[in-house]
């Protein structure tokens, strides 16, 4: 099934810049994460190994190690709009992705900046915001709900923080599925969702592309027994990446839920916390050693996920 996004994002816009080819570009609003585990870093690494450009806008900072977030330090809206405006002037952006962003503010200086670049797919992340004082969740969720999913394409959030978040007086006796999110979804202007960590039975997870009519995609893993930093960070760039290279969205949906199980499966902690994903999983050498000496024969070499090389002029 094809789905296309909607008129107001409907494709990567020709670029008309004379001489502009190469990469897609995305621009990526998302707080620094010292840890690595997630925000531009992830970003970074993850559209590069898809085959795209990041542009990464800083939002501020995380206070974070691997084991968990304990602050954040926010850049000022006029900070976030300047880096933005200053290379979206200059480099034509395929697609915009919003990830943490930390205040009100500066998502109504994203939201204003979308508006302008009409025609450019948005897609937004809604990470898992527990760390965080109640008024300050509350004001940040306000925001969103009402600047920034009006101007979004595709919303990707966890099952349980987009239930809790869209649904919070859901009274039905079974647990709300992924259409009945992507219905709230679309009652605040967003076309597309893709709910993630839907449990199955066997130890399986189910991730989920859904519209309020029906569901376009979806892929199932089996659930890998550790606790991860960063997996959303990494699905939402990825699937960014992969809608700019020129995928539609279930092809981009799809490829990108492989990729992210792949990162999970080649995790690695390089701490005392959670496991980060090796988004550059492909890159190790068929003969790396490994703590865990794991049979060579099952290690990702350069070959393992094969993406085309985007040469598309732009």
């Amino acid at each position: 099934m094809t789905a296309q996004l909607p008129d107001n994002a409907t494709e990567t816009e020709d670029l008309d810049a004379e001489g502009s080819d190469g990469l897609a570009c995305v621009l990526s609003f998302n707080a620094n994460d010292p840890s690595g585990a997630g925000g531009l870093t992830c970003d970074a690494t993850a559209m590069a190994s898809v085959g795209a450009h990041c542009m990464p806008v800083c939002t501020g900072s995380y206070v974070r190690d691997t084991s968990g977030i304990t602050d954040f330090y926010p850049l000022d809206a006029e900070a976030v709009h300047d880096q933005a405006r200053a290379v979206a002037e200059d480099v034509p952006v395929q697609v915009i992705k919003v990830g943490f962003v930390g205040t009100p503010e500066n998502l109504a200086t994203i939201a204003e900046l979308a508006d302008d670049y009409d025609g450019v797919p948005v897609v937004a992340y809604m990470p898992n915001l527990s760390w965080w004082e109640e008024d300050k969740i509350d004001a940040y969720l306000d925001a969103f709900r009402e600047l920034m999913l009006p101007q979004t394409s595709v919303l990707v959030g966890h099952h349980s923080t987009l239930r809790r978040w869209l649904l919070p007086e859901w009274t039905g006796e079974r647990n709300p599925g992924p259409r009945d999110i992507a219905k709230a979804a679309a009652e605040l202007g967003v076309p597309y969702t893709l709910v993630t960590g839907l449990p199955l039975p066997e130890q399986h997870i189910d991730n989920v592309l859904a519209s309020p009519e029906t569901v376009l995609a979806h892929e199932k893993f089996e659930r890998i027994e550790a606790v991860f930093a960063g997996a959303g960070d990494t699905l939402t760039a990825a699937l960014s990446a992969l809608l700019a290279t020129g995928m539609d969205l279930p092809e981009a949906s799809s490829e990108a839920l492989h990729y992210l199980d792949r990162c999970l499966d080649e995790g690695f902690r390089p701490g005392m916390g959670q496991v980060i994903p090796d988004r550059l999983f492909w890159a190790l050498p068929e003969d790396a050693e490994t703590d865990d000496e794991a049979d060579p024969e099952t290690r990702p070499g350069p070959d393992y996920f094969e993406m085309p090389f985007n040469e598309t002029k732009h």
